[in-house]
């Protein structure tokens, strides 16, 4: 997405090269019109052309190469002294010749930037993982807002002015998922709203589902919302499937990471991915992606394997 000061959204270049291509006008008046440089509209006119409507989309800023950037002998040499000293920054920088912060970036990017998060006799990176499948669940919600018909702010601009006090105010759509700790396969559903009935419906669906791959859920880990903790439906669903409920800590809602870090990876992948023209069509594409994510997205803390492979 681009910043918010932009000029020029993707619907936005879609006009300037509508109006060159299709309407005749020139590259200056197209550009006093969008109150853009010359320069611009040549761009995206060139970039129409040449990549069709994908070309207008915003594109990443990282560069291509990196011709200063640590080679893989640096940088193993970093997270080697670090293993063998246990120090920081500040006294690994000058000992390996390097500026602190590039040390920090280095450790940071791999985990070991905290000394609570390494083994203190080994010094190796601490993975909090369980044993099996279905020995704990990580369920959490997330609200997400619902996109008005003909597209959000993300298609049509921030400066974009709702028709009516019903397409203002779309509400939530609350995105209810469970991820298996040992495994990280997941199941989501999405309901209206978070409330201790919908929660408790929600853990049902959940451990059928995981029956049905041959897992029984034997704990549940939530953070502390009511809907979880003072909510009896909630307790009755756990009783029924034969689950222990546990919390995370006060102020600590990494505990529950897994479910946080499945989040940040379904809002970037599927939510966010693409311009969506209507919350429909992004509901839609939910199921898809889902099971593109169980099983053939590659997993990182698996090894380039999907969950799915673990169960």
């Amino acid at each position: 997405m681009g910043h918010r000061r932009a000029a020029l959204t993707p619907l936005g270049r879609r006009l300037v090269v509508d109006r060159v291509l299709l309407e005749g006008w020139t590259q200056a008046s197209t550009a006093a019109s969008a109150g853009v440089s010359r320069a611009t509209v040549a761009k995206w006119v060139k970039r129409y052309r040449e990549e069709g409507v994908l070309g207008l989309e915003d594109r990443s800023s990282a560069p291509h190469r990196r011709p200063h950037a640590l080679s893989p002998w640096h940088v193993h040499r970093i997270l080697r002294a670090r293993r063998r000293t246990g120090d920081g920054p500040h006294r690994l920088g000058p000992m390996l010749g390097h500026p602190r912060s590039t040390v920090y970036g280095v450790l940071r990017r791999h985990g070991c930037s905290r000394v609570q998060d390494t083994d203190r006799s080994t010094r190796i990176p601490i993975r909090y993982e369980r044993e099996r499948p279905g020995e704990l669940v990580h369920v959490d919600v997330k609200k997400l807002g619902r996109i008005p018909p003909g597209g959000g702010h993300r298609l049509r601009g921030r400066g974009a002015k709702a028709t009516s006090r019903k397409g203002r105010r779309q509400g939530y759509d609350y995105l209810h998922v469970a991820v298996d700790d040992h495994s990280r396969v997941a199941f989501v559903q999405v309901h209206p709203n978070e409330l201790g009935q919908t929660t408790a419906r929600f853990v049902l669906d959940a451990a059928a589902h995981f029956a049905e791959l041959g897992v029984k859920i034997e704990r549940v880990m939530t953070d502390r919302h009511l809907s979880y903790t003072n909510s009896g439906a909630f307790r009755e669903a756990l009783v029924q499937i034969g689950a222990r409920h546990l919390v995370t800590a006060r102020y600590r809602p990494q505990t529950n990471g897994k479910a946080e870090r499945f989040i940040q990876t379904m809002l970037r992948e599927w939510a966010y991915r693409r311009l969506y023209t209507s919350n429909q069509q992004r509901l839609r594409a939910l199921p898809g992606w889902l099971s593109f994510y169980n099983w053939r997205r590659p997993h990182t803390a698996l090894g380039g394997r999907p969950p799915f492979s673990r169960l």
